[in-house]
């Protein structure tokens, strides 16, 4: 086919490499909230004076910097809190460049979609690879404006990254950005002030294998007792021996109790995280561990059980099962979810998507599931779809990269591969080869419920067209069975075959009953085979 590019081949997901439970801090007193805010906010205001050095090293950095940052830190702390505080800076810092390099490559896809619809006439009308020229003299003016300001942001971005600079806000951008719109947020000062000093403390400690409990700094015991080493000037705050500071509250991990539990009592390493539940006013701890990698099953002994083809939409996932051969098996399912509100809400309702979705794989009996490898990074760009901002809300509102993380996590967990396909062509092809031969008056197919067949021929191995080139030679199979799918009404290369029966052709039925009696033909035929081969038109056994 002219102008089809050349797809990517399918293959299975790396599973998870590592684990994270939360549970409540409950039952807190006065005086344990007052030690939490108060490490809290000394330990961040050590992370921010130790980010604002780290941003002014850029490229410069070297082992020697960071030892002398750590020696600095560990004075006002300790040898483990200034660790866990110089880890934390170089993984903001190295998310910040990647950030950076991220919009530097939409300004790129931004200028050369603006440079190109520039150079075409007015109204020129464009194709479903390239937009066309702008429609007006006013847009193509307003857009020679735009293309002069991205050509400005990008210099300046590129000057940044080669000189190594970043901008992070500890405590987040948005958040930052909301104390000019307290009223849009319905905040007040105070309320907006609490929320920020929460989300800049730093309450975290990063575990070690062979010391007790797999963490000196917070260490958890196996019956949930919570204590915290202090930094040096807070060591007053102490209740218990060798500056620690033991809370009132226990730890009872409902979902990976067990798991924890053998981990910390073998004394290996366990990161775990305090923060506080601003809008709620709930104290919550987070442990953390890595284990090893899962390790995946090969493509082959992924399709030996079938597939389950899975079209991500922006308010549900269409799923239709295969088997081995990549016939549909069944009806389509749908699992739907809404994304709007706020970011837990939104988590929360693809989490629970994706549950219903892997709990009915395990049903089936399948082996993995598969999925497009979704990425939007060209197509958020306003440039490329001009006024269409409705479009472009709804592919930006698609959590791709969130979407694909937990759903390889929770597959994990309940022994399913997950196969990752090239999303090219898959809703054109689906709606054009599956949709109408599998639509009938009790099954109502969608253009989505044929993506989700042609998801999963892919992640099998097979064309998403049930059968590819007609035989070499003639109609007969002399040449191996037929691989060419007759169009629907022709007759002329391969008709309708007979249904099968248990008695020779021309013979009394089972029932020694027949409907009518035989008519004469004036016809001569060549004696019927007897022997017959009976093949679904709409299946696939090889």
């Amino acid at each position: 086919m002219v102008g089809v590019r050349e797809l990517a081949v399918s293959f299975v997901a790396p599973g998870p490499c590592g684990v994270a439970v939360r549970d409540r801090l409950k039952y807190l007193t006065p005086q344990d909230e007052k030690v939490l805010r108060a490490v809290g906010a000394h330990q961040g205001a050590l992370a921010s004076g130790d980010l604002r050095v780290r941003c002014a090293d850029g490229l410069e950095h070297s082992a020697d910097a960071w030892a002398a940052r750590k020696r600095e830190l560990t004075a006002l702390s300790s040898s483990r809190i200034a660790g866990a505080i110089t880890k934390a800076t170089h993984d903001q810092w190295a998310l910040a460049r990647r950030c950076q390099a991220a919009h530097i490559r939409n300004l790129d896809a931004g200028i050369r979609t603006l440079r190109h619809r520039l150079s075409l006439p007015l109204g020129e009308r464009g194709t479903k690879r390239a937009a066309g020229g702008y429609r007006s003299k006013n847009e193509w003016f307003r857009k020679s404006r735009r293309l002069a300001t991205l050509e400005d942001r990008h210099t300046a971005a590129v000057a940044d990254w080669q000189a190594g600079r970043v901008r992070v806000v500890r405590g987040g951008k948005r958040l930052l950005n909301t104390r000019h719109h307290l009223t849009q947020a319905q905040l007040t000062e105070d309320e907006w002030r609490e929320r920020w000093e929460a989300e800049r403390w730093f309450l975290a400690a990063d575990g070690e294998s062979g010391k007790r409990f797999g963490n000196e700094t917070i260490r958890v015991t196996p019956d949930g007792e919570v204590s915290i080493k202090l930094p040096v000037p807070l060591a007053h705050l102490a209740n218990t021996r060798h500056g620690r500071y033991v809370l009132a509250a226990r730890i009872a991990f409902a979902r990976r109790g067990a798991e924890w539990v053998d981990r910390i009592e073998a004394n290996r390493a366990v990161a775990y995280r305090i923060h506080l539940g601003v809008e709620r006013g709930r104290w919550y701890l987070t442990a953390s561990w890595q284990r090893p990698v899962v390790q995946t099953i090969p493509l082959g002994t992924a399709r030996a059980r079938g597939m389950i083809g899975v079209d991500t939409n922006a308010d549900h996932f269409a799923a239709y099962r295969l088997d081995r051969h990549g016939n549909p098996v069944g009806d389509p399912h749908r699992f739907p979810y809404d994304l709007s509100g706020t970011a837990a809400h939104r988590d929360a309702q693809v989490r629970h998507a994706l549950t219903r979705l892997i709990n009915w794989a395990v049903r089936v009996g399948v082996a993995a599931i598969g999925i497009e490898d979704l990425d939007f990074t060209t197509e958020k760009t306003r440039e490329k779809h001009g006024g269409r901002k409705r479009f472009r809300q709804l592919i930006s509102g698609i959590p791709t990269g969130k979407l694909k993380a937990r759903l390889v996590s929770m597959a994990a967990e309940q022994g399913l591969a997950i196969v990752a396909v090239d999303p090219a062509y898959t809703s054109l092809w689906g709606g054009q080869h599956w949709q109408r031969p599998l639509a009938t008056s009790r099954r109502k197919m969608s253009r989505h419920d044929a993506a989700g067949i042609a998801i999963g021929r892919r992640a099998l191995g097979h064309p998403v067209r049930r059968r590819t080139a007609p035989p070499p030679h003639d109609r007969s199979d002399r040449a191996g069975h037929r691989t060419a799918q007759a169009g629907p009404g022709t007759r002329g290369r391969e008709g309708t075959r007979p249904p099968a029966t248990d008695r020779p052709p021309g013979g009394p039925s089972p029932s020694g009953k027949r409907k009518r009696e035989p008519s004469a033909s004036n016809t001569v035929r060549d004696a019927p085979s007897t022997h017959q081969w009976v093949q679904d038109s709409l299946m696939r056994t090889g």
